[in-house]
């Protein structure tokens, strides 16, 4: 399957394209540190490619997608991984704070998959997007409403490119809390966090049951993402939810 997985010089999304291309994908790995990206593509082997994109920059969304569809041959496959989490509350965040995290969270997604369109239309492909239990299953994180906000708008973004496009399957991922991988694999989603207030809001969502207790392995969420994509074209399969298993209680 030729796959192109956005996001994948950091966190999950390089989890996931390293993981796929072990899996026997072939991958093109998208995101703007090209550096890191090339070493994803050594690390996932057989004939990955890496392609510099920043999600945020239309003309280089479509460079990006072209560039990717001329490597592989076509692309039957897209996941989208990017994603960031000011931590903040809604009073004291300012409107720059607001574009930056919509223009990667939600518009870059926008811009990665109008790029991509033909290309998946042409194989009746299929569209993934890494989406939060705070936008889907709980109610809002104090603290994480931008990140909350942006991912409620993915969901329905991810809504309305289906009602547009019935040849192509979209599938929004419902991600728990997932451990994510080592080195460069390791999620950077809290880095910049204030731990003053981190240290003061943790309680507060722990109180609240928003946390588990319990991490997804990221191997087990490369399996998911596999099993999706592979899923037949007559299997829609608009939303799946990996959440980890709660904790035991200790006796």
């Amino acid at each position: 399957m030729r796959t192109v997985v956005v996001g994948a010089s950091s966190g999950l999304g390089r989890c996931i394209g390293i993981g796929l291309a072990q899996r026997g994908a072939r991958v093109a790995l998208l995101a703007r540190r090209l550096e890191r990206l090339e070493r994803a593509a050594r690390e996932a082997g057989d004939g990955a490619r890496a392609i510099a994109c920043d999600v945020t920059d239309a003309a280089s969304c479509r460079a990006a997608i072209g560039a990717a569809a001329s490597a592989l041959g076509g692309i039957d496959a897209l996941v989208y991984a990017p994603a960031i989490g000011p931590l903040a509350r809604l009073v004291d965040i300012d409107t720059e704070t607001w574009r930056r995290t919509f223009d990667t969270n939600v518009i870059g997604a926008a811009m990665i998959t109008a790029a991509a369109i033909p290309h998946l239309s042409a194989t009746t492909g299929r569209a993934v997007y890494l989406s939060s239990v705070s936008a889907s299953l709980t109610p809002p994180w104090p603290g994480l409403g931008a990140y909350t906000v942006s991912k409620a708008a993915l969901d329905k973004l991810v809504e309305a490119w289906r009602a547009e496009h019935t040849d192509v399957a979209f599938t929004r991922l419902v991600v728990g809390d997932c451990g994510g991988g080592t080195g460069e694999s390791q999620t950077g989603f809290m880095a910049g966090w204030d731990p003053k207030l981190g240290a003061e809001l943790g309680p507060i969502w722990m109180q609240r049951g928003l946390l588990s207790g319990s991490l997804i392995d990221a191997d087990d969420l490369v399996d998911v993402v596999h099993a999706v994509l592979r899923a037949g074209a007559t299997a829609s399969l608009p939303a799946v939810v990996v959440t980890p298993r709660a904790r035991k209680a200790q006796s």
